[in-house]
């Protein structure tokens, strides 16, 4: 499988932070790829760094935030710039209802990390609000897509749809459990042992806690599911004729990778808590809140 950094490249065409202001990339042209892999800066890195952080963090907005985030390199005219920037801010302003929910979910997290004691309860009936709001994410915002369609290029729905299915990719990279051997790729633990410096024993520590208590965990992605949705939108928009409410794959793509991805990160953080120092679960505390305060969009920071 190619690496991180060559998906990011070559699948989004550069490299934005989540939540840059739309066109940061405009003058890249979708026909005008580079034949070679291009030099990697620090920005690079960090760019990649900060996507990977996102989606590592951020699920609410399933596939749609895929699509949203795949706006922010797509190369665009000034005029065109105007009209999808409006129509990327009307799908994040759409994704609300769904990221005030995973901010419920993210600060009974923080607020038991800290406590060093997580209310299971509280959380999984935040979880299921998340799933909630993200199944009706795709009917919510049918409309904003058909306007997209319609706007864009053959070439340019072709390279939305590209990138879109690059964010699935860095999106299961930055979800994996670990990165393989000689990857520069960090799975959830390798990342907040970096972040937190774990010692050895507590990795080791949280690794016989997650293996304990897998029968709590949400069992594996069924990736096929998103995967056929991708499929679906892939061919469905690439097509001069759209309508996105035909999509009867999205709803259950969305929910699925809401709910997945939010009670992972979940389970994950109730197997850390217990193992962690009091100056570790404050730093972890406060970077979920740094994380649930994230304002995602082209005013996003």
């Amino acid at each position: 499988m190619a690496s991180l950094r060559w998906t990011v490249w070559f699948a989004l065409g550069c490299l934005p932070a989540a939540g840059v202001a739309l066109g940061a990339c405009a003058g890249a042209s979708t026909a005008s790829a580079p034949a070679v892999a291009p030099t990697s800066t620090a920005a690079d890195d960090q760019a990649a760094s900060d996507v990977t952080e996102h989606h590592r963090h951020h699920h609410h907005g399933g596939v749609t935030m895929f699509i949203a985030m795949s706006l922010d390199t797509l190369g665009t005219s000034p005029d065109e710039h105007a009209v999808i920037a409006k129509i990327q801010a009307d799908l994040f302003a759409k994704m609300e209802p769904a990221r005030a929910a995973e901010q419920k979910v993210m600060a009974t997290l923080a607020d038991g990390i800290e406590a060093g004691t997580i209310d299971t309860a509280q959380v999984d009936t935040a979880l299921a609000q998340v799933a909630r709001v993200a199944g009706a994410l795709h009917d919510a915002t049918a409309e904003a897509l058909n306007e997209l369609h319609a706007v864009l290029t053959p070439e340019q729905r072709g390279a939305l749809v590209d990138k879109v299915e690059a964010h699935w990719t860095i999106w299961q990279n930055a979800n994996s459990e670990s990165g393989p051997a000689g990857s520069s790729r960090q799975g959830y633990l390798e990342a907040l042992a970096s972040e937190l410096s774990l010692t050895a024993d507590q990795v080791e520590k949280i690794r016989a806690r997650s293996s304990a208590s897998a029968k709590d965990a949400p069992g594996p992605l069924d990736s096929q599911t998103i995967e056929t949705h991708l499929k679906v939108f892939g061919q469905a928009f690439k097509k001069d004729s759209f309508d996105a409410r035909s999509l009867s794959t999205a709803s259950a793509a969305n929910t699925l990778l809401a709910r997945w991805g939010s009670a992972r990160m979940a389970h994950f953080f109730e197997s850390v808590t217990p193992v962690l120092t009091p100056e570790q679960r404050a730093a972890l505390a406060q970077s979920l809140h740094q994380h649930m305060s994230h304002q995602e969009g082209p005013d996003g920071q």
